[in-house]
């Protein structure tokens, strides 16, 4: 549907590669959510139809709502099997990296990926891939790592290969990674490439209920809290902020996923250009932006902490308390004042 994103030489050089079974890790970024699951799994079930040995390696643990997908019970976390992951690493021939650009995004797992003798092949879609991979397919202009999966089995001549199991993956990490459609980087050619997953079996209402409407109760009452007693609205900078504590997060028994999409919900607030989340978690501050329109938050997290992602969906860190963080952040927003509220 788009094959200018693969090059024929070097997608032949790559079917070349894969002409002959291989041993094979999947791996994608540290905390994966469900483009980063659908796009591992999806391509785990292409691959394994040709006949390749496959091996999926999370980096660490996620969420409960993607646990769902065929194959979850064959995911290795990196963080509780140390010693078979870099193992299965060393013997690999091939390592797929998925939906992030720099391997540090892999935290725990990079030395292991950047030592390993494997050809290492990038598919993703943020800015500024590193220039560590043999094969590098990264397109900002794609919705998702997951649309670029589809069109690189298409690419390969397999898309008889995408089947039900593919599509299912594969939708969830469109889905997901779109907010359910709505955002602009849904193209004509996102929605050819979605109607072809239906028309493969994917199951679109199954997939929604069980990533949007399979919350636990704790996880409903700490979205509660969130909208009752932390949002925070600053009309003045057309910017709204939750902060969570490590503690206020035990009170609700937080589990990996229970805040994912909170920040949205700031960002719905009326009049709102930027919103962005704060978790204390692991002895550091994780924080979420989101921004609408033109504004971008890739930049504001790239160079104030120590993050990045796109323009108007981006994450940082912070080695400072929740309160001199929070405070650090109120503190930039004077001089972005004339970008948010123009």
């Amino acid at each position: 549907m788009d094959p200018s994103r693969f090059s024929e030489a070097s997608i032949n050089e790559l079917r070349q590669l894969l002409s002959q079974p291989r041993k094979i890790v999947i791996t994608t970024h540290h905390r994966p959510d469900g483009d980063a699951m659908g796009s591992s799994l999806g391509l785990y079930h292409y691959l394994i139809q040709k006949k390749h040995t496959v091996q999926v390696i999370a980096p660490s643990e996620y969420p409960d709502f993607l646990q769902w997908m065929p194959a979850n019970d064959k995911v290795w976390i990196y963080e509780s099997r140390l010693a078979e992951s870099d193992r299965a690493i060393t013997e690999a021939d091939i390592v797929f990296c998925l939906d992030f650009n720099h391997l540090n995004r892999i935290e725990k797992m990079e030395a292991a990926v950047k030592n390993s003798g494997a050809t290492r092949v990038l598919i993703d879609h943020h800015l500024d891939p590193e220039l560590v991979f043999r094969f590098a397919y990264s397109y900002t202009s794609a919705c998702s790592t997951c649309e670029l999966i589809y069109q690189f089995i298409e690419a390969m001549g397999d898309k008889h290969l995408i089947n039900k199991t593919v599509a299912d993956c594969i939708y969830t990490g469109i889905m997901t990674d779109t907010q359910s459609f709505k955002l602009p980087t849904v193209t004509p050619l996102v929605h050819e490439i979605v109607a072809a997953l239906l028309k493969s079996g994917a199951a679109n209402d199954v997939i929604y209920e069980n990533v949007y409407e399979s919350s636990t109760e704790d996880r409903l009452r700490l979205l509660g809290y969130c909208l009752k007693d932390k949002l925070t609205v600053l009309p003045e900078f057309r910017t709204a902020y939750i902060a969570l504590s490590q503690a206020e997060m035990d009170t609700y028994d937080f589990q990996p996923g229970d805040t994912e999409g909170v920040v949205n919900y700031a960002l719905s607030v009326k009049g709102t250009r930027m919103a962005a989340f704060f978790s204390e978690r692991d002895g550091l501050v994780k924080i979420s932006f989101r921004s609408k329109a033109d504004f971008s938050v890739r930049d504001l997290a790239f160079t104030h902490f120590d993050g990045g992602g796109h323009r108007n969906a981006s994450g940082g860190k912070s080695t400072l308390s929740l309160e001199r963080t929070v405070a650090k952040f109120l503190g930039l927003l004077p001089q972005y004042k004339a970008e948010l509220v123009k």
